[in-house]
């Protein structure tokens, strides 16, 4: 049998402002057009949007993602789409858009609707609401991490419909020893003397949200200016509207630190602070389902001390064992800092793995091959 060489592919996601699971269907998205296929995201729009429509793919501005009963009022209008324009693959990537989504599905019929795939981006709340996420016919997992979470919460999965695709960094995007242009450094007043020459700059890439880690940063440049060493730590991220109670609480109590703790806020210019940083630290509490700004700083040559689990604790694995502490451990942790401050020489080597190159090949052939598993039933 000879299958169409295009897909069209509709993704659903609640929007398009920032965030791993916005820019990861922006590059699908793009790598569907490259591949001649036709994409197609649903969303309550955002700043993304205009960059997702100048890659060709198109937009449909519906607020899929309110968890609000409303909401379900775009199950039939999504039924209805989906049918007219004869939609090979609906990919769902979160879980409000998912109850829209798989119900839209599940009412279609079965000899011609299109094959349905989730993505678990996260190591989310167990419960049913979550359990959405399950539901594909594929279920991509972003790490082994996220599998390891499917199976042991979600055990009625068929553990043969989970896919394991790491997200991927671009190491053109990344460079290996990247170093930032002389009138970016001109104006970076970070990496400067302090008072007892040149500080090491440690740098935690987080928004301000409980559990990301910013009082362990705090507690270990306390302990480092204690044994006399000259620090500073960056915070990049910014506030989450809903905790501002919390990001005004870790400022308060980073007030003593003076300078030697900075809030950067949101920055777009992650790769050169990462460049200009000597270390970066991964110290979310609760284990993330991947650990992209790991992935970034490490292709970079940058070196990561983070806690071991979760995709960080994955990544690290693999890619700078070096770099790996238990949870929690605050002595662990600045020990393993002093002990990269005393030897600058151990850096990370280039990444040869986790390339988004990888990531887009393998969510492109696994649409092409579940479509072709769906038409050879067809045709049976």
């Amino acid at each position: 049998m000879v299958l169409r060489a295009s897909l069209t592919v509709v993704q659903m996601l609640p929007g398009l402002e920032s965030g791993g699971v916005e820019r990861g269907t922006l590059e699908v998205a793009r790598h569907l057009v490259q591949n001649g296929c036709r994409s197609i995201v649903i969303s309550g729009g955002g700043t993304l949007e205009k960059k997702l429509r100048r890659e060709g793919s198109e937009h449909l501005r519906w607020d899929v993602g309110r968890k609000r009963l409303w909401t379900l009022r775009f199950v039939w209008r999504l039924r209805r789409y989906l049918e007219r324009e004869k939609v090979d693959i609906l990919h769902l990537r979160s879980r409000v858009p998912a109850w829209v989504g798989y119900l839209a599905w599940r009412g279609m019929d079965p000899n011609t609707r299109p094959s349905l795939v989730t993505t678990v981006h996260g190591l989310y709340s167990v419960h049913r609401f979550s359990a959405i996420m399950t539901r594909g016919e594929r279920v991509i997992a972003v790490s082994e991490a996220v599998r390891g979470y499917i199976l042991n919460h979600y055990p009625e999965t068929p553990e043969a419909n989970i896919r394991v695709i790491h997200r991927g960094v671009d190491p053109a995007q990344f460079p290996y020893d990247y170093h930032p242009e002389a009138s970016w450094m001109a104006d970076w007043p970070y990496s400067g003397d302090g008072l007892g020459g040149k500080r090491y700059v440690i740098t935690l890439a987080g928004r301000l949200t409980r559990l990301k880690g910013h009082e362990a940063l705090i507690r270990l440049i306390k302990t480092l200016r204690g044994q006399g060493l000259s620090v500073r730590g960056l915070v990049v991220g910014g506030e989450d509207p809903r905790r501002r109670a919390y990001a005004e609480e870790i400022r308060q109590k980073a007030v003593e630190l003076g300078d030697d703790l900075v809030f950067l806020g949101h920055r777009s210019d992650i790769k050169e602070i990462f460049a200009a940083s000597d270390l970066v630290v991964s110290l979310s509490e609760k284990p993330e389902s991947f650990g992209r700004t790991v992935l970034e700083a490490l292709s970079l040559g940058v070196p990561v001390v983070g806690y071991d689990h979760g995709g960080v604790g994955e990544i690290l694995t693999r890619l700078f064992p070096q770099g790996m502490i238990p949870a929690g451990d605050d002595e662990a942790l600045s020990n393993r800092v002093m002990g990269l401050m005393r030897d600058p020489s151990l850096r990370p080597p280039p990444v040869e793995e986790f390339y988004l190159d990888d990531m887009l090949d393998g969510t492109l052939s696994l649409y092409r091959a579940l479509h072709a598993e769906r038409r050879g039933r067809g045709s049976g």
